[in-house]
């Protein structure tokens, strides 16, 4: 299914500033969290493409590359999947852990105390690669070029300036957690300030601003088996973004796109290829050259060959990705009228149709002055 316009996902112009966006992205989430809208998956799925609308329209350079280029610009980009995250993770991407858990109570119902206390997994990244039909069918490795976001050179993922290390949070004395209410009642929620953790960055690292995380380019090389399908996802592990806490790294998916081919269309693990041929070949018979994925291919004509014939040539398909047995190639062909004739070849086809007891123009009398005096007889 395509995607959406992310300036439409949001609500807003494309001129729209930093602010305003931001601004779109709270009310649309809030729109359709899932608390709001439980058991909902149709306004979770909303949910998550506002996030994925939001991470590319808040960053200059996302936001750049699909102003020229559409979604296309976006490949290698290093995009969050946020398809695989729950909600507490989501806005913990984008830093609003502080604004969405004072309206929904930690964000993500009730399970951000436990998770932020400990180590977590990082964030799982996606992108996406181009193949081509002989990609497919052969396997290939593919150099992939990405942006993640990754542990701060100079703080080591701290957040801390050199020297310094985080204090005590104020506002949950180092617990992580707050209580609302009083007497007999009360609520206890992840705290807002430190997001659960306990402690607060007083002098921030300049290099990442205390988030402890930089944007970094990676280049890796990754191998596609063979009869890989158009949007499957090839997993590489631990190439996602660095785990909080010491956690382990996400995975990275690689989403596949496949090149048209010129002459070859993909049914499964068959390959489908429209030839055009001669009237006289499909009368008479002739062995052709027909389009492959392996270059060209011999295939006999029969004489008598009707319109739209299909032709099976065993073993020339692709790969399956489960059961490794190879496809077919079907040929279908098309006949083609010649639209110049020379003399020569104009008068043998007026013998060959006296022979059919066919009468063809300009001979025999044109159809629409007979249709005319057909009708005028009346």
């Amino acid at each position: 299914m395509a995607k959406r316009d992310y300036y439409d996902v949001l609500g807003v112009g494309k001129g729209a500033s930093a602010d305003e966006i931001k601004r779109a992205y709270r009310r649309m989430a809030m729109k359709y969290h899932p608390d709001k809208n439980p058991d909902d998956k149709e306004a979770e799925a909303k949910f998550k493409e506002c996030a994925e609308a939001y991470e590319v329209l808040s960053d200059a350079e996302k936001r750049q590359r699909y102003d020229q280029f559409g979604h296309e610009g976006l490949r290698g980009a290093g995009m969050h999947d946020f398809s695989r995250m729950n909600v507490e993770d989501i806005f913990s991407v984008f830093g609003f852990d502080d604004f969405f858990s004072g309206i929904f109570g930690g964000g993500g119902r009730g399970r951000r105390s436990s998770r932020r206390a400990g180590p977590s997994r990082g964030f799982d990244l996606e992108t996406t690669v181009e193949l081509t039909l002989e990609d497919i069918a052969n396997g290939t490795e593919k150099t992939i070029e990405f942006t993640r976001q990754d542990t701060c050179s100079i703080c080591n993922g701290s957040g801390c300036a050199k020297g310094s290390s985080p204090g005590r949070c104020p506002m949950c004395n180092g617990t992580g957690q707050v209580a609302r209410g009083g007497g007999f009642f009360q609520m206890v929620s992840t705290c807002g300030q430190c997001g659960g953790s306990g402690q607060v960055i007083t002098n921030p690292c300049k290099k990442c601003r205390g988030t402890g995380r930089v944007p970094k380019k990676r280049t890796l090389k990754v191998k596609i088996p063979p009869g890989v399908h158009e949007g499957q996802g090839v997993r590489v592990a631990n190439e996602g973004e660095p785990g909080r806490g010491g956690g382990p790294r996400g995975d990275l998916y690689c989403y596949v796109r496949v090149k048209p081919h010129e002459f070859l269309r993909r049914d499964g693990s068959d390959l489908i290829a429209i030839v055009p041929i001669t009237f006289t070949q499909a009368a008479l018979g002739t062995t052709i050259d027909v389009p492959s994925i392996n270059g060209t291919q011999g295939l006999k004509i029969p004489p008598g060959t009707q319109y739209g014939s299909i032709f099976r040539i065993k073993g020339k398909g692709l790969p399956d990705l489960r059961t490794h047995r190879t496809g077919d190639q079907l040929v279908q062909v098309t006949i083609e009228t010649p639209s110049k004739l020379s003399a020569e070849q104009e008068e043998l086809l007026r013998k060959f149709a006296e022979t059919e007891n066919t009468r063809v123009s300009p001979e025999s009398t044109r159809f629409f002055e007979k249709l005319k005096k057909h009708f005028g007889s009346h």
